[in-house]
């Protein structure tokens, strides 16, 4: 993976579905090299967002982008190579949906791809740590997971701070994601924290100028 770091992941479930092709190809003219998407069931998150078909098409909209996709839902492994076949390069897991986590890690990297695992803001780090050695992505919710548009938890500055701490005294080499009410007010400190991967949705596809506010949100945490 060859990406200068920190990234900007512009989330598209605050996209307009009816011209996703364009609002991605906006945020590529913008700077952004990772598109985020959000996969939810109803069951382990209360919403329903969109299955492998509408990430097939982000990956035809933007072939060259890094297709990161957050699984938040029960039974991942079930669907883990729906969204390889879709484009998935990294897949993230969460540890509260996983009672096989290791195993659920291990089903995602066969097929040659990363694999993440995802906290939810309730979730203290001490029950990752067996895992840390083995992913590629630690995905902390600033938000509680489900819906867009929430506003940042501020305690998630002091996550990503014990995470990266984690990260530099166990000699790991895993990326440290944020998602969830990451916008223009707060994304220089959250990449001071410690977060290299960004994820911004509402901030970026609510915009009247969606390449502009990549720029800008990029711009701000270079």
């Amino acid at each position: 993976m060859d990406f200068q770091l920190p990234i900007l992941a512009p989330s598209i479930l605050a996209a307009n579905f009816t011209q996703l092709g364009k609002d991605i190809d906006d945020c590529i003219k913008g700077g952004a090299a990772w598109i985020h998407c959000d996969i939810m069931d109803g069951h382990f998150v209360p919403n329903i967002s969109y299955g492998p078909g509408i990430v097939k098409a982000a990956k035809k909209a933007a072939p060259e982008a890094f297709m990161d996709v957050h699984l938040m839902i029960q039974d991942p492994d079930k669907y883990t190579e729906d969204y390889v076949q879709a484009g998935a390069d990294l897949i993230s897991v969460h540890y509260e949906a996983c009672p096989h986590l290791h195993r659920s890690i291990q089903n995602i990297k066969k097929y040659g791809i990363m694999a993440g695992v995802a906290v939810n803001p309730a979730t203290s780090l001490y029950n990752i740590e067996p895992v840390l050695e083995h992913v590629d992505l630690v995905l902390i919710m600033s938000v509680n997971p489900g819906f867009g548009g929430q506003s940042f938890i501020e305690s998630s500055y002091k996550k990503l701070q014990e995470l990266a701490d984690l990260r530099e005294t166990g000699e790991h080499g895993f990326l440290i994601e944020i998602d969830g009410g990451v916008g223009l007010k707060n994304i220089k400190q959250t990449a001071k924290a410690g977060a290299d991967i960004l994820v911004a949705g509402s901030s970026v596809f609510k915009a009247d100028d969606i390449t502009a506010r990549v720029e800008e949100l990029t711009k701000l945490i270079s």
